[in-house]
């Protein structure tokens, strides 16, 4: 895909502290990072308040607090599988990009081949459980990434959600094996349902 271009309007959700959406801002597009978090908020704020070109706001992303067709490209990063109902989240982000924009989505998704799968499923469910138990106050928090992992839909399931949603070209490709999965798609430019508008010659 291209990169952003400077005059373009991102929203970055699930941004936390806008580690990605400083990335983003970098090219001099127009970024707004958005999290249901007002303290990873406050945290990004104070790590990279003075870039000109990068905004804060808390929001839900199941009721964006945004016009419609405002932004060329919505993206999320590990956080469309921590959203109580996606397909909610995915209609929003529709509703908010401009026809002919974009949505890209990264997020945790299932290896392909059936030997690294099971070693990945082994590594989840018995070894990180325990190192977490050893290393962190908090292993609840390994147990919970492992269960939403195994929950989530697959690469193929994924797609036909945002489809669902009515994007279109939706694709994706595996990184890491697909252990994570990129998924792309455009907001159509004209309506599901709607007729194109036709100039009479004059």
């Amino acid at each position: 895909d291209p990169l952003p271009r400077a005059g373009q309007r991102i929203l970055d959700l699930a941004a936390g502290t806008a580690a990605s959406s400083v990335s983003l801002a970098r090219s001099g597009a127009e970024v707004v990072a958005a999290d249901f978090s007002p303290g990873m908020l406050a945290e990004g704020r104070r790590r990279h308040g003075g870039i000109p070109n990068l905004s804060f706001v808390e929001a839900d992303a199941m009721a964006l607090p945004f016009a419609d067709g405002e932004f060329d490209t919505v993206t999320i990063s590990f956080g469309l599988r921590n959203v109580n109902d996606p397909d909610v989240a995915l209609a929003e982000m529709l509703r908010v990009t401009a026809p002919g924009g974009k949505l890209v989505i990264c997020e945790f998704s299932h290896p392909q081949g059936k030997a690294f799968a099971s070693l990945y499923r082994f590594y989840n469910d018995r070894v990180l459980p325990t190192v977490a138990r050893a290393v962190s106050s908090n292993a609840e928090a390994y147990d919970y990434l492992n269960e939403s992992i195994k929950d989530w839909p697959d690469q193929a399931a994924l797609a036909a959600r945002i489809r669902g949603a009515g994007w279109t070209e939706v694709a994706y490709r595996n990184l890491s094996f697909g252990i994570v999965a990129l998924h792309r798609a455009i907001k159509p430019r004209v309506a599901a349902g709607a007729e194109p508008s036709v100039t009479e010659p004059r």
